[in-house]
Formats: C-alpha cells, sequence, structure tokens
C-alpha cells in the first residue's frame, strides 16, 4: 500500500520560506516512498470556517478530501506574533468538517508539525501550537518536531538547504509520518 502525506502550510505570498519548509519535509516523506500532495498559497485562502454553513468553496472541498483520504500530514506554519498564522489555523478548523467520519478530525494520523520564524521565541511557540492543535484533533505529533529559525536557515525555490543538520530535520520529519502511517 503507498502513504499518501498531505502537506498543508505556507502563507499567502508565494514560494514563501515557511511554503519551501514544507516541500523540504515532504521530500522525505517521497524519499520514504509516499505520495504527496501539498496545499500551499492560495490553495490555503479560504473563509472563515463556519460550521453553520454547509456550503464550502472549492479551496475548502480540495482541503477536506485531502485530509479525508490522507494516512500522514506535515504542518508548516509561519510564526505570526508567537503561534500559528490565521491562515493555517483557519485551514486546520475546517477538519471539523471530518467530525461525522469513521475516522473523525486527524484520529490516528501522525502528523510532522514545523514552525518557521524570524527568532527562536516565535519559532518555538508556533511549534508548540501547531502540536497541541494536533492533539486536540486527534492527531499523533511525530516524536521530531521541526524549529526552523528564518533568520538563521534560508531555502531555496525547490526547498533545499544548506544547513544540512536543518535539512535532515525537515527529512527526518517526513520519513516519521510515512514510518508511522505504515505501522497504523
Amino acid at each position: 500500500m503507498t502513504v499518501t502525506v498531505v502537506g498543508i502550510g505556507g502563507s499567502v505570498r508565494p514560494d514563501s520560506q515557511s511554503e519551501r519548509v514544507l516541500h523540504a519535509a515532504l521530500a522525505g516523506a517521497r524519499e520514504a516512498g509516499a505520495k504527496v500532495h501539498a496545499i500551499t498559497g492560495s490553495s490555503l485562502v479560504m473563509p472563515f470556517y463556519d460550521p453553520q454553513l454547509t456550503e464550502r468553496t472549492d479551496n475548502a472541498l480540495e482541503l477536506v478530501d485531502a485530509l479525508r483520504s490522507a494516512d500522514g500530514v506535515i504542518l508548516a506554519s509561519p510564526g505570526y506574533h508567537g503561534t500559528i498564522s490565521g491562515l493555517i489555523k483557519n485551514a486546520l478548523d475546517y477538519a471539523e468538517d471530518l467530525r461525522g467520519d469513521e475516522r473523525p478530525y486527524l484520529d490516528g494520523r501522525a502528523v510532522g508539525c514545523i514552525g518557521i520564524a524570524y527568532g527562536w521565541q516565535a519559532t518555538v511557540t508556533t511549534l508548540q501550537a501547531l502540536r497541541s492543535v494536533v492533539h486536540a484533533l486527534r492527531g499523533w505529533p511525530t516524536p521530531l518536531g521541526g524549529a526552523v529559525n528564518s533568520a538563521e536557515t534560508q531555502f531555496e525555490a525547490g526547498g533545499e538547504c544548506a544547513d544540512e543538520k536543518v535539512a535532515n530535520v525537515l527529512r527526518t520529519i517526513g520519513h516519521q509520518v510515512v514510518d508511522f502511517a505504515n505501522r497504523a
């Protein structure tokens, strides 16, 4: 069975550092044999989640369908004012549409979490916030999380990173998501 890993991350700015970081982690999942699906940038632009509304935009439907079929997930959020960006949090709120599924929310799925910010404080608090949201959605954060300080580490357009230690952490997160999914 081929594992499917969905990556959610980035900002509304195309090819942002957080989107590049997500692609680096997804490359690790691909190396481990997964099929990957990235939802980034403008694909994350959706109305504020409202559980009382049943109509969904095409972007929202793509996101919910991708999460429904995912064996694992990788999240990469920029740190805005010490926490997850509103864009990423809103996307995760749409997981509420999975509440009635046989496998609700992110139940039983490994979720790699990566916080990216300009400075260590926001980087670490963003990672911590992602892990808390994943727990609330019944997901299992991978043992290794990523804290990427963009003041010190830059990524190229394809997700390549000159800092081999950071690159290895991100690849390992991708591998851990796939390894867990294969055991489930």
